[in-house]
C-alpha cells in the first residue's frame, strides 16, 4: 500500500530515480542524513519528505536552518519550486528585527489553523539569544521536522551554534542533515552531524569516546603542556557501516538521468564597507546620467566599478587597486566545503583571482590551486591544465579569467564550476560555461553564482541567465534601471 501511495503522489515535479529511492526509504524515518552532492536536489527530498509527513498527519511544522548564503533561496525559489500544490502552508524567514510584514508572517507561525508553518533561519541565529529561544520554542510547540542544510555549519562540537542545535533538534520530532561532503578535514567531522540527529546514531555517547575509538592518538609535548594529536584512523569499515544505517548518499556519477547542467545562486551580504562605498558610486553615478554625461562607454565603467565593490575592491583613477572588507571569499569557501572533486571557479578581476589564490592555498594547501589568467606563462597555463585534467594531481582548483581561461580549453575534470564575479559579456559567459561541459564529460555540470542581491550583481547573474548580452544591450535609459 505504501509503494503505491508513492507512486501516485501529486509531486509538483517529477523525482528523479535517486530522488524517489531516498524518499522510499526515508521518509517516514525520525532520523536521516542526506549526502547528497551539490545539484543533486537535495532540497527537492527534504521539501516532499515534509509534505508526505505533513500529508499523514505527523507533522505540522518545519524548520529549515541553513548559511546566509543559502536560507534565502528556501523561501524565494526551493520551497515555491518543489512544494506540492495541495498543502496549505504559510512560509516565515526569521530576522532578529522584523519589519511590520515581516513580524506579521513570523507572527502568524502561531495560530492555530492546520496549515502547514515553515520557517527558516540562518545557521548564525542559533548562535544569538534570541534566535536560538525562537527556534526552541517553535520545536517545541509544534510538531516539528527539523533540517539542517549544510550541516558542515555545526561540525565543530564546542561552537555554540552546534550545541544550540541539538537542544532544538531534541525538541523536533524528525530531524534530517543535508551536505555534499560530510567530512571535510577528517572523520572526525562526522561526530556533531551525526549527534544532532541522535546519539545512537554513531554509538558514541561524546567526541571524546567517538575520538577514542576512530582515531589514532599520541601524547605530544610541548613545554610543560601535554595534549593528543591524532597521527591516524581506525575501525573505518565499523563506521561506514553505521552511517549507512541512516545515511543516504548519491553523487553526480550516480546521478544518470540528471539534466546535463544544473545552475544554483548562492547570496552574499554586503559589509558596512561595501554598502558605504556601494551607495556613494551609485550616487555618483545616477548624477553623472541625470546630467547627460554619460556615454555608451563609461556607462559600462560606472557598472563595472559598481560590480568590484560588491567583489571586494575598487579601482581608483590612476590604477591603484584598494581592497574593502567582503564575505565574498567566505562564502566561495563554504561552497567549496560543499562539493567533492575538482573544481573550476571564474572570476573577471585580477584582485579577485589573487585573493582567492591565497584562500584556498591557506585552507587546501599550496599545490591544491593553479591559476590561469592574462600574466601566466605559457607553460605554467599548459601545466594548470594538463594537472587538473589529472586525476592523480593535487591540483584540485582552476582560478582563472574567463576572458583568458574560456575559450578553447577542456576542463571536463570538474563537474562545479563557481562564478566569483561574472562578465558582462554574454559570449564569455557561455563560452567558458563549455569549458566543462563538452564531449569527454560522463556528469552533470553545477554552475554556482556569487551574487549580491538587490545590486548590479544580480542583475547580471540574471541577465546573463537569460541569455542578455549586457555589453551591447543597457544603454540609454536602461542603464538608469540598473543604478537604481
Amino acid at each position: 500500500m505504501e509503494d503505491l501511495w508513492l507512486e501516485r503522489y501529486p509531486f509538483k515535479n517529477k523525482p528523479f530515480e535517486h530522488q524517489r529511492k531516498y524518499l522510499e526509504r526515508f521518509w517516514k524515518k525520525p532520523v536521516a542524513a542526506l549526502f547528497a552532492d551539490m545539484g543533486t536536489g537535495k532540497s527537492f527530498m527534504v521539501i516532499n519528505n515534509i509534505a508526505m509527513l505533513y500529508d499523514v498527519g505527523k507533522i505540522n511544522s518545519a524548520l529549515i536552518i541553513a548559511p546566509k548564503g543559502v536560507y534565502r533561496n528556501w523561501v524565494n525559489q526551493e520551497l515555491p519550486k518543489h512544494l506540492p500544490d495541495h498543502v496549505l502552508h504559510r512560509t516565515a524567514l526569521w530576522t532578529p528585527s522584523p519589519r511590520k510584514a515581516d513580524k506579521a508572517l513570523l507572527d502568524s507561525l502561531w495560530d492555530v489553523s492546520e496549515d502547514l508553518k515553515i520557517l527558516v533561519m540562518n545557521v548564525e541565529a542559533l548562535s544569538t539569544k534570541k534566535g536560538f529561544d525562537y527556534a526552541k520554542r517553535f520545536a517545541m510547540f509544534t510538531k516539528c521536522f527539523m533540517a539542517i542544510d549544510e550541516s558542515t555549519t555545526i561540525k565543530t562540537p564546542t561552537a555554540k551554534r552546534a550545541k544550540n542545535a541539538n537542544k532544538v533538534g531534541f525538541e523536533a520530532r524528525y530531524r534530517r542533515i543535508m551536505t555534499g561532503s560530510p567530512v571535510t578535514r577528517s572523520p572526525m567531522d562526522l561526530f556533531q552531524q551525526c549527534d544532532f540527529l541522535s546519539e545512537e546514531c554513531l554509538d558514541s555517547p561524546s567526541f571524546y569516546a567517538f575520538r577514542a575509538r576512530y582515531a589514532i592518538l599520541v601524547e605530544t609535548h610541548m613545554g610543560s603542556h601535554s595534549f593528543k594529536k591524532i597521527v591516524g584512523y581506525r575501525k573505518l569499515d565499523e563506521l561506514k557501516e553505521k552511517l549507512d544505517r541512516f545515511s543516504y548518499r548519491v553523487t553526480k556519477e550516480e546521478c544518470l538521468d540528471l539534466p546535463s547542467k544544473v545552475f544554483i545562486k548562492r547570496e552574499v551580504e554586503l559589509t558596512s564597507e561595501q554598502v558605504k562605498a556601494y551607495e556613494e558610486m551609485k550616487t555618483m553615478a545616477l548624477a553623472l546620467f541625470n546630467e547627460g554625461m554619460t556615454t555608451t562607454v563609461n556607462a559600462l565603467t560606472q557598472l563595472m566599478r559598481l560590480h568590484q565593490i560588491v567583489c571586494g575592491h575598487t579601482k581608483l583613477d590612476d590604477g591603484t587597486v584598494i581592497s574593502i572588507p567582503t564575505k565574498r571569499i567566505d562564502e566561495l569557501l563554504s561552497v567549496v566545503e560543499e562539493t567533492s572533486g575538482k573544481v573550476i571557479i571564474w572570476a573577471g578581476y585580477r584582485h579577485d583571482i589573487d585573493s582567492i589564490k591565497l584562500a584556498l592555498q591557506k585552507a587546501y594547501g599550496m599545490t591544491a590551486v593553479g591559476t590561469y589568467y592574462g600574466d601566466t606563462e605559457e607553460e605554467e597555463r599548459q601545466r594548470v591544465v594538463r594537472e587538473f585534467q589529472d586525476d592523480d594531481s593535487e591540483l584540485r582548483f582552476f582560478v582563472g579569467n574567463p576572458r583568458t581561461g574560456g575559450y578553447g580549453l577542456t576542463l571536463t575534470a570538474a563537474s562545479t564550476v563557481v562564478y566569483f564575479s561574472n562578465s558582462f559579456d554574454l559570449e564569455v559567459r557561455l563560452q567558458s560555461e563549455d569549458r566543462a561541459h563538452r564531449i569527454g564529460q560522463t556528469k552533470s555540470v553545477t554552475y554556482v553564482d556569487l551574487m549580491v542581491p538587490k545590486t548590479v550583481d544580480e542583475k547580471i547573474v540574471k541577465a546573463l541567465r537569460g541569455k542578455i548580452d549586457i555589453a551591447n544591450e543597457v544603454l540609454g535609459e536602461e542603464l538608469k534601471e540598473w543604478l537604481i
